[in-house]
């Protein structure tokens, strides 16, 4: 069966490079420290800036958008809320003096427009005098978030004497998520614990962390110049960055794994590092390509800004790819026979007799004996798991799914209790019309008597008179479901049967939300199309066998829904939320489900591609499946269990952050990578291949070949 090896020859391309990289290891490691120091410098000097403008396309409110943008060019600029809440009224003298010295320490800043007074607009006052808003326009559209910091912070000190002011909106909110990076660092030393009790050397841990720290830096940077051509948001180089130091840290185990194995067998160095990456850096490069062709899935989502976060997650894996098979060896070049040097002390170990098995496979050997009960208990442990699913509702955060203690939560609180919880998610109806006579108020009054609607506004008509607006305040907040409800109503019945109603537009960041959110939703399906069908062909070409690629599609369908459903447990319906950090019940944040399965279908992929891989070693040497299995998964086994480890560990610590969108794709991935090197890779696998026995190595048009020869004894042990 050699003609059809998944193995590749020791004289082919890798092994040349790898040959390459560890002679020339000097030569090597200057090249990739000049190289992210040039890299790093371009991008974090002079990178792209985020773009968080998930609007166009064709939808209603995008169509709203786009008459305020061209119609209404005054009120395209960001603004800020000053939300202010007094026990004895706003006309209190205490209160008053407190009230009037932020109004005009806000006005004074160069960062904000003319600021209006409560006290010369009743408008914006409730009618006990206690609760009042102002909103503020910001000079800037563009304005950083740490230049908005100050005002925040300013705001929330100025509270006291039975006053309470809280200052939001989007600029504020972004203002008060700090970076995630101590949540990062936390993760690395995490993964630096766990390499080290498993390789028991100080040297053995440090070689993955430094590759993997490398390729991160330069991949971070290289996302920041590809922003010029392809624009991504805020949250990207979060999510990069997670997901690089997780395979990144990942591929590089498995390969000095394979390299200390050549090294106990009695290989040199060199030809250690040369079968280390032509067997699991061969692998490293299909499980790599795996997850980058995932992510691309997410380009037939048809959303410029998530082509622009699958683009650059992408650059990130394929630097790590390439570390992991040059940098690698080099720094391998470097150890040399001191691997293993700065041991842990630990016992010696007892010797292995004929008649003890590690645990992983006497754990295989008793899947093996009741493989069907085994396959049907764990599938359906995850359809439990995945159950949850079936009621997912997807929106974008705001104010009201934020930390107790952000000035942004205090005034989304104040103005739900003066104003409605619906003053935080207006509804911005927009429309063309023929002249400035036109009459919108029979629009404007069928809006107001919806029965979700608390108030309207009048109608105002552009200044070029072709186009006008009014906005329409729900009694439900942006989350509740209601909202989305009552969004559909009035595009549905309400609007077409008002006279001139049929070319209004509904928009606004709350209609914005539910837009993507259904886009997401009817998209998806092919998305989810397309990464199977892509993924199943570069695995079938690993491993020659359609029988095992399509099981391990199934599989790892099985443990994304489970992933799903516990993340809608935790997130939306609040099991174990608050304890995990999530300060209330919320909607799952809509492109979290969206990203998560290229992820974690391609992250899924790396542990299949190094089981399979191994198991078909073991296959070709023995042609017995069961003993495959067995030993394949004895000996990757314990590598699988750090690497998955390393996973949970990276994408958990992103709980320790604040950004909760951020937080539920952390607490998803670090789920499925539970599920999936538990639950399938123990279980199903074992199981699944045992009962598919030799129809395990299927494959159309190819007669399978006759296995090397192998000892009865040695079959007999396994």
């Amino acid at each position: 069966m050699s003609d059809h090896s998944s193995t590749p020859r020791p004289d082919g391309a890798l092994a040349a490079l790898a040959r390459f990289c560890h002679r020339r290891r000097r030569l090597v490691l200057l090249a990739w420290i000049f190289g992210v120091a040039a890299v790093a410098f371009a991008g974090f000097g002079y990178g792209a800036a985020s773009d968080n403008d998930f609007s166009g396309g064709d939808s209603g409110s995008a169509k709203a958008q786009a008459l305020i943008e061209r119609h209404f060019p005054e009120r395209q600029g960001d603004t800020l809320t000053l939300a202010i809440k007094a026990s004895k009224g706003i006309d209190d003298p205490a209160a008053r003096r407190r009230i009037e010295k932020v109004v005009a320490d806000l006005d004074a800043s160069p960062l904000t427009g003319p600021v209006t007074s409560p006290y010369r607009d009743a408008a914006q006052v409730t009618p006990d005098r206690r609760i009042a808003r102002m909103t503020i326009p910001l000079t800037d559209k563009e304005v950083e978030k740490t230049a908005v910091k100050p005002l925040v912070d300013e705001v929330k000190d100025a509270s006291g004497d039975g006053v309470t002011l809280g200052l939001g909106g989007e600029r504020a909110e972004k203002a008060e998520t700090p970076p995630q990076g101590p949540t990062e660092g936390v993760g690395i030393l995490t993964a630096a614990v766990i390499l080290f009790v498993s390789f028991g050397s100080l040297v053995a841990m440090g070689l993955p962390i430094m590759t993997a720290l490398m390729a991160i830096l330069g991949g971070i940077a290289l996302i920041r110049l590809v922003g010029y051509l392809v624009p991504a948001p805020d949250f990207t180089v979060l999510v990069a960055a997670m997901v690089g130091l997780g395979v990144g840290i990942d591929y590089a185990l498995f390969i000095v794994t394979r390299y200390r194995e050549a090294r106990q067998d009695g290989d040199e160095p060199e030809s250690a590092a040369v079968r280390a990456i032509t067997t699991a850096g061969h692998a490293v490069l299909f499980a790599g390509t795996t997850v980058v062709i995932a992510l691309l899935g997410l380009v037939v989502m048809g959303q410029r800004l998530m082509t622009g976060v699958a683009i650059a997650a992408s650059v990130t894996v394929l630097v790590t790819m390439v570390a992991a098979v040059t940098l690698l060896p080099a720094l391998l070049g470097f150890t040399g026979h001191r691997i293993d040097s700065l041991r842990l002390p630990r016992r010696a170990p007892r010797p292995r007799s004929a008649e003890r098995r590690p645990p992983a496979e006497r754990w295989a050997v008793t899947v093996q004996r009741r493989p069907l009960l085994a396959a049907v208990l764990a599938g359906a442990g995850l359809l439990v798991l995945a159950a949850p699913t079936l009621s997912m509702r997807l929106s974008l955060p705001d104010a009201s799914v934020q930390p107790r203690d952000r000035s942004s939560y205090t005034s989304y609180e104040i103005l739900s209790e003066g104003f409605g919880p619906g003053y935080g998610a207006p509804l911005i109806f927009a429309a063309r019309i023929g002249s400035a006579d036109a009459d919108l108020r029979p629009v404007v009054e069928a809006v107001g008597r919806t029965g979700g609607i608390a108030s309207v506004t009048p109608a105002r008509i552009s200044e070029d008179g072709r186009a006008a607006t009014f906005m329409a305040f729900p009694k439900t907040g942006s989350q509740d479901e209601a909202t989305a409800d009552l969004v559909h109503e009035l595009r549905d019945d309400v609007l077409p049967k008002a006279p001139g109603g049929a070319e209004v537009q509904v928009g606004g960041p709350n209609a914005a939300a539910i837009d993507v959110a259904e886009d997401v939703g009817a998209r998806l399906p092919l998305m989810v199309a397309v990464v199977l069908a892509l993924s199943l062909v570069l695995l079938i070409a690993l491993v020659r066998s359609v029988t095992i690629a399509v099981q391990a599609a199934v599989m790892n369908l099985l443990s994304i829904g489970a992933a799903y459903g516990v993340l809608v447990a935790v997130v939306q319906w609040g099991w174990l939320g608050s304890a995990l950090g999530f300060p209330t019940e919320m909607p799952i944040t809509t492109w979290v489900p969206m990203m998560m399965f290229p992820l974690l279908f391609g992250l899924s992929m790396d542990y299949e591609v190094f089981l399979i891989s191994r198991v078909r070693e073991e296959y070709e040497r023995t042609g017995d499946t069961r003993a495959a299995v067995t030993r394949g998964l004895a000996r990757t086994a314990k590598v699988i269990t750090a690497a998955a480890a390393i996973m949970i560990a990276v994408f958990g610590t992103s709980l320790l952050g604040s950004d909760v969108s951020v937080k539920q794709i952390g607490l998803g991935m670090a789920v499925a990578v539970l599920i999936d090197a538990t639950v399938v890779r123990m279980i199903l696998v074992p199981a699944v291949m045992e009962l598919c026995g030799k129809a395990n190595w299927w494959m159309p048009g190819r007669r399978p070949a006759e296995p090397a020869p192998v000892k009865a004894a040695e079959k007999a042990r396994v």
